[in-house]
This record gives structure tokens, C-alpha cells and sequence, in this order.
């Protein structure tokens, strides 16, 4: 009978001598290099593809980025350039006004009216070229955007809200007001 105790008992030894020895070449079957290899290229191929689009997600990003910074530059120069000449002629302004007064007034020297007329004809050149025009008054509709009324008179011959007198002209810039005119409306 004892012997009979021991052979169970050695099978159950070979049984589990066994199972070890499968789960080690299970583990080394996992951790041979041509798994590892395998595994590795997927995770890689993964790991770099996902790389890839978040590069290039930050590179169009960037690129937007830049694009729009240029935009705003240039628009921020040209502001600034419409700014300056727009500061220029109004300090201008005055000495255009004085001209046009000087030009209504009547004088005995001829040659000097023409000196004064020459000025005034080269200013109004030079503010033309800069892109400066004037603001056409009288005989026109009211605009509130580029008039200032500073009175209302009673005119039949004259329909409503129309320019009867202009008092001081007013220039634009493109669509930007640098001064406005002051007129009287009619009705």
C-alpha cells in the first residue's frame, strides 16, 4: 500500500513539473524578440501616427496664427498711415480756410490776389493727392455723418432737408470724416 500512496504522489509531481514548465514557455513565447518586436512597431506605429497629427495640428495651427498676426499688421499699418494724414490736414485746415477767406476779399493788387490764388490752387492739389476731398454742400441732401447744421431757415424754393448755405467746408478721408461742414438747411 505505500507504494501505492507514492505513485499518486508522483504524478501529481510530474503534473505540476509540467504546468510549470508550460507557463514558462508561455512567458518566454511572449517575451521572445519577435513578440517584442511585433508589439513594440504597433505600439510605435500608434504612438507615432498620433505624434504626427498633433504635430501637424500645431503646425496649422501656427500657421493660422501667423496668417492672422499679418492680417492685423497690415491693417494696424494702414490705420496708423490714415491717422497721421488725417492729423496732418486738420492741422491744415485752418490755413485752407484763411486762403478761401483771403480769396473772397477784394484786393487792389492783382498780382498778389494771383499769388494767394496760386497757394490756394497748389494746397487743393496736394490735399486731392493725398486722398482728401471735399465735401459737396450746398444744393445736397442734409447727411447728419458728414453736415453740421448750425441753422434752419424757411426757403419755397428749396425742398426739405436740403443745403441752402455752407458756412465752412468739410473734408473726407475715404469714408472717414475729418471735418464736417458746417451748413444751414432749408424747411
Amino acid at each position: 500500500m505505500a507504494k501505492s500512496k507514492k505513485a499518486p504522489e508522483d504524478i501529481k509531481e510530474k503534473v505540476d513539473a509540467e504546468i510549470i514548465k508550460d507557463t514558462n514557455n508561455t512567458e518566454e513565447d511572449t517575451k521572445s524578440p519577435e513578440n517584442e518586436v511585433n508589439n513594440k512597431e504597433s505600439i510605435n506605429t500608434e504612438s507615432s501616427d498620433e505624434l504626427l497629427s498633433a504635430e501637424r495640428d500645431k503646425y496649422l495651427r501656427l500657421a493660422a496664427e501667423y496668417d492672422n498676426f499679418r492680417k492685423r499688421s497690415a491693417k494696424e499699418r494702414e490705420m496708423i498711415y490714415t491717422n497721421a494724414r488725417t492729423d496732418v490736414v486738420s492741422k491744415l485746415l485752418p490755413v485752407y480756410d484763411n486762403l478761401e477767406r483771403a480769396l473772397k476779399m477784394e484786393c487792389a493788387d492783382e498780382s498778389f490776389y494771383k499769388g494767394v490764388e496760386m497757394i490756394m490752387t497748389q494746397l487743393t492739389e496736394t490735399l486731392n493727392d493725398m486722398g482728401i476731398e471735399e465735401i459737396p454742400a450746398t444744393g445736397e441732401q442734409f447727411d447728419p455723418n458728414r453736415h453740421n447744421a448750425v441753422m434752419k431757415i424757411e426757403d419755397p424754393t428749396l425742398g426739405e432737408n436740403i443745403i441752402a448755405e455752407e458756412y465752412q467746408k468739410g473734408f473726407i478721408l475715404g469714408d472717414r470724416v475729418i471735418r464736417f461742414s458746417t451748413v444751414v438747411v432749408a424747411n
